[in-house]
């Protein structure tokens, strides 16, 4: 049976803040193994021996997306969705891409699975419901009462799976202890399997704005190098509306499949903790941490040294430029620091002081009122955008590697504790021509210097 993989890969993680931004969001961090939680998500699918994939994704994170995908074998197509728009016009993208009518295996990209072969199990439980045309979700056995999760009520057994009687979302804390108590519920791991045609179908009948919209964005849609770019104009029109709203809440031919995976969603700081590996003090630490009297805590530092004394039940993140510190019981409010800052304009809910790049990425060291300092690194083969600034000169000292620099006229190499100086409004460009990585620390002068001042000539990334 033709089955394809669609990985929801455009949340914001904002309750994993600061390690998880806007612009780097959780679904592209190591956060438990050596992989990414995306890429993790591609090996789990690997595993099923499903060789195609989508992957939808917001317009700013596609070379993330597009990185990340080289270790990976499968056969894949990535959807850029212009602005956000919930799950169920995403869905609907995917549906419309594919030909010959395949089963969809719809999973998010920040899940963590521990269980394998239980996953294994439950999807192939699945196929056979989604192959005959039913909707398909896949239902976590709760293991404590949780007020972030929605609620599957089962009903009457029909072969490896169950009707659907109920279908809840999000509820308070008590309401949640008696489904749990009840033994009759299942969490939503907001996991889905169906024919494409199926959820179109469906998607028709109770949002058509929706399907409409999402149609014709896809009928004017262009591919971009590896990505396919669909009509803003028609997908503004679409409502925001998520899976179970327009579809699961209201269809009546779906069916539960129970999977006891070891599953989370990972979508608090003491849920990462809850799924980590502890010292015999129940402290999780990651990085330079020192500990001292401390129990039941997360740290996690990306730098320097963090020293915990005598704390109990805290979550202490360091970032280059954040220290967040946050009681367990509190860290479902994090999300709200991340929106105040986003409020105050603040560029701490954006993007860490280290920004990627499609070719390597900027920290950003140090800064005053008319200069900053950023350490670039250019990786092998890769050449920033030919540009220029109206407002700001620059001078660039190589530290490692070679560099091809193009100033003005001039075209030259330079090599390491060799330097250039740009004046503002001169054309340039700096690419790597060597095997190793460039690094090249750049001074920045002028009256301003936000990255907003950039006039592009030429970029080997589809940039405007």
């Amino acid at each position: 049976m033709n089955i394809r993989a669609v990985i929801m890969a455009g949340g914001s993680g904002a309750r994993l803040w600061p390690l998880s931004r806007a612009a780097y969001p959780k679904q592209f961090l190591t956060l438990c193994g050596e992989k990414t939680m995306l890429q993790s998500t591609i090996d789990r699918i690997s595993e099923l021996g499903i060789q195609s994939i989508t992957i939808i994704c917001n317009e700013e994170h596609r070379f993330l997306v597009a990185e990340q995908l080289k270790e990976g074998s499968c056969r894949s197509s990535i959807i850029l969705e212009p602005i956000m728009r919930n799950t169920a016009p995403a869905v609907a993208l995917a549906a419309l891409e594919v030909k010959d009518d395949p089963i969809l295996l719809v999973l998010a990209a920040d899940h963590v699975i521990e269980d394998q072969a239980a996953f294994n199990l439950a999807v192939s439980k699945g196929i056979p419901f989604a192959k005959s045309g039913k909707l398909v979700l896949f239902g976590m056995k709760p293991i404590e009462p949780h007020a972030g999760y929605g609620y599957i009520k089962k009903g009457g057994q029909i072969g490896e799976g169950f009707k659907v009687d109920d279908f809840i979302e999000k509820q308070v804390l008590d309401e949640a202890e008696n489904y749990v108590s009840s033994g009759e519920y299942y969490w939503n791991s907001e996991m889905f399997m169906f024919r494409a045609s199926r959820y179109l179908e469906e998607l028709e009948k109770f949002e058509p704005d929706v399907y409409r919209a999402c149609k014709a964005s896809m009928e004017d849609s262009k591919t971009d190098m590896d990505f396919l770019r669909i009509d803003v104009e028609n997908f503004k029109l679409s409502p925001s509306v998520s899976v179970d709203f327009a579809i699961m809440e209201k269809a009546t031919d779906k069916v539960v499949v129970p999977m006891d995976a070891k599953w989370s969603d990972i979508g608090s700081w003491s849920s990462l903790w809850g799924i980590s590996e502890k010292d015999a003090d129940g402290n999780v630490s990651n990085g330079d941490v020192m500990l001292h009297d401390a129990k039941n805590s997360y740290i996690k530092t990306d730098g320097k040294l963090v020293a915990a004394i005598g704390v109990d039940d805290l979550i202490i993140v360091s970032t280059k430029d954040v220290v967040m510190v946050a009681h367990k019981d509190s860290v479902q409010e994090v999300k709200e620091v991340a929106k105040r800052l986003k409020g105050e304009s603040r560029n701490e809910w954006r993007q860490h002081r280290e920004v990627y790049r499609p070719w390597g990425k900027y920290d950003s060291i140090d800064n005053g009122e008319r200069y900053q300092a950023k350490r670039i690194t250019v990786k092998p083969g890769e050449k920033l955008s030919t540009q220029m600034h109206h407002h700001r000169a620059e001078h660039w000292v190589v530290v490692l590697g070679t560099a091809k620099v193009t100033n003005g006229e001039k075209i030259f190499l330079l090599s390491e504790n060799e330097s250039t100086y740009i004046p503002s409004g001169v054309v340039h460009s700096l690419e790597n021509v060597g095997k190793i990585d460039l690094e090249v620390i750049e001074v920045q002068t002028g009256g301003y210097l936000c990255e907003d001042d950039i006039v592009r000539f030429e970029d080997a990334y589809g940039r405007s």
